[in-house]
This record gives structure tokens, sequence and C-alpha cells, in this order.
């Protein structure tokens, strides 16, 4: 197979990390294509041409332009020969992979990205200030998805969010829920069917999961020396 799939991308990007783990996993040929979001690279007239939303990750193939990690992941796994795991092809197994999908946007995206911006990118990118008590409403309203998974998703004996074997919700949840550790913020605290989780993810996507956290967790490193000085 040609590599007619390019891929664009910025490890420090949740949802780019997740893709990037699962064509990295399931072996399909693509053409690495990286977008420093640092230097703006994704605000380009260049890179607009290939996606409108001037966001990452996106893809082209051979004939489509396509955005939307969620959307990606799903054309992916209906073009290409992936373990069907991924994302089932049987209704009921694939409906509960689509029920996280959709939930997520609103919840662990959504919650774990802001709390993550407000405390430590933005600060770092345009030097504003943390008001602790805002803070603490993106903390409060993150640690509620946290503690919804911890309790809903991961409360019975399913050893993943939709069952016993690792779906592409289970990427695109545990690369979310990476982030806010930049920021100082341990999500396994106090969440132990999350970190029992968070552990099988890794496992199940090793070496491919380290290699895409290398940068976050060099940076949750960094966070945790400076809190201790």
């Amino acid at each position: 197979m040609s590599k007619n799939l390019k891929y664009y991308y910025d490890l420090m990007s949740q949802p780019s990390r997740a893709l990037w783990i699962f064509l990295e996993k399931t072996k399909l040929p693509y053409e690495n294509c990286l977008i420093n979001l640092g230097k703006g690279e994704h605000l380009t007239e260049e890179f607009k041409a290939i996606n409108r939303f001037q966001k990452v990750p996106c893809i082209t193939d051979s004939q489509i332009k396509l955005a939307e990690s969620v959307a990606i992941f799903r054309y992916l796994c209906r073009e290409y020969k992936v373990p069907d795991h991924w994302y089932p092809a049987d209704s009921r197994r694939q409906a509960l992979v689509d029920e996280y999908l959709e939930w997520q946007h609103h919840n662990t995206r959504a919650t774990c990205a802001i709390y993550f911006q407000y405390v430590w990118l933005r600060p770092l990118m345009f030097g504003t200030k943390v008001d602790p008590k805002q803070a603490e409403k993106y903390r409060a309203r993150m640690e509620r998805s946290l503690d919804f998974i911890e309790r809903e998703y991961l409360g019975s004996d399913a050893r993943f969010i939709a069952g016993d074997e690792i779906t592409v919700a289970d990427l695109l949840a545990a690369c979310e829920i990476e982030q806010p550790r930049m920021a100082g913020y341990d999500p396994c605290e106090g969440r132990p069917n999350l970190t029992q989780w968070m552990a099988r993810v890794r496992e199940s996507t090793n070496p491919y999961y380290d290699q895409a956290h290398k940068l976050v967790n060099k940076f949750a490193q960094d966070t945790a020396s400076k809190a201790k000085l």
C-alpha cells in the first residue's frame, strides 16, 4: 500500500497524540507531516489550504481532506484494515464507543483542556496571571468529569471504557487526561479505577504511548520540580 495518507499533527495536542499512537500501533502506512503549533504553522495560508479549520490533527488521503479527530478515527477504521476491537463493526459494541466519543467533547476534552490552558499554557505563552478562584472553578469542573469516568465508565468489571478490549475511546480519553499533569494536577490521585485503566491503556499501546508523551512527561516533571522550590 502506498503512502497516500498524510497525517498533520503536533504531539502537544491531545487528539494528535491519540491518532499518532493509533497509526503507529496499527502499522498503517502514512507520511509524517509535523505542524509546530508553538511557531504558528497551523495559521499559515499553506496549512489553511489543507485544513480550513487551521487546527491539528488532520489528514489528507487520496481525494479527501479531513479534520476533527473523531471523524478521522471513524474514517480510518472504515477505509483501512485495522483490528476490529478499535472501532467494532458490531452495532451494539460500536454504539458504546460512540457514546463516549459524543460525551467527551463537552466533558473530558473540554474540562481537562480548559484547566490546562488557564493554569499552564496561557501564563506560559501570554504571561497571564492565574486567578486562584477561577482556577478552582475550572478544576472542579474537570474533577466532575474525571469522577464520572472513575465511577460510571470504569466502575464495573470492564477493563476499558467500552468493554474488555481497548478502543479508540480509550486512546482519546487517556491522552486528554494526561494533559493536566503538565499543570501539576495528578488525575490518578484518589481514583483507583482510572489509575489501573491508564496503566492498561499504556501497556496495550507501548512503546508508542510513552513516545507520544515524552514532552508531556518532561513538562510534568518540570512543573513538579518548580512546585518543590
